[in-house]
């Protein structure tokens, strides 16, 4: 009987399974949300508030420990310093998973699982009229355009090679740094 057994094995050696853990961990860090099979989710969602939780208390220990346990600097340095603040006033719950759907492959359950704090970029919608300028942009005239600039660079090739010879000698030339002292 399993009674009081707490994780998920997920058919993986400890080693095996830890490390995929601080690797998901590192990526819904750095990109705030992840998209991964549901049993996966669930048991990075126990890893990612343990995290954060070390993070909002902002101490050199604590850093040193989210190191150890990430092993990426600019990781925990986002975690410390952008992710933990927003998260001061929650007293838990810092992951938010969704359900998608089943893989094609094998029919795994799939969700998403981002931070309570992901605010999703919307892009600007464009107008119809700028639709149509785009489009415009790229039908045919282009290729009339096309041939006179190959003209035109036919004409200017010989011009840079002469100043491109005249260019290291002014290289050459640089003046001296000044001190301050001498300021």
């Amino acid at each position: 009987m399993r009674h009081r057994v707490s994780g998920r094995k997920l058919s993986r050696h400890t080693k095996h399974r830890e490390l995929m853990f601080r690797n998901m961990l590192v990526s819904l860090l750095q990109h705030e949300r992840i998209r991964t099979t549901l049993a996966k989710a669930k048991e990075l969602r126990i890893w990612a508030d343990k995290i954060i939780t070390l993070a909002k208390k902002n101490t050199l220990h604590a850093r040193r420990q989210a190191f150890a346990r990430l092993r990426n600097e600019t990781i925990v340095k986002k975690l410390f310093d952008e992710i933990a603040p927003k998260m001061k006033d929650r007293e838990g719950g810092y992951t938010r998973i969704y359900k998608m759907g089943w893989r094609q492959g094998d029919g795994a359950p799939l969700s998403l699982v981002e931070l309570v704090t992901f605010v999703h970029k919307e892009e600007k919608k464009k107008t119809t009229v700028e639709k149509a300028k785009e489009v415009l942009g790229k039908v045919a005239p282009k290729k009339k355009e096309k041939k006179a600039e190959e003209k035109g660079k036919e004409k200017t090739e010989k011009k840079p090679k002469k100043e491109a010879k005249e260019a290291p000698k002014e290289k050459k030339e640089k003046p001296k740094k000044q001190s301050k002292k001498e300021e």
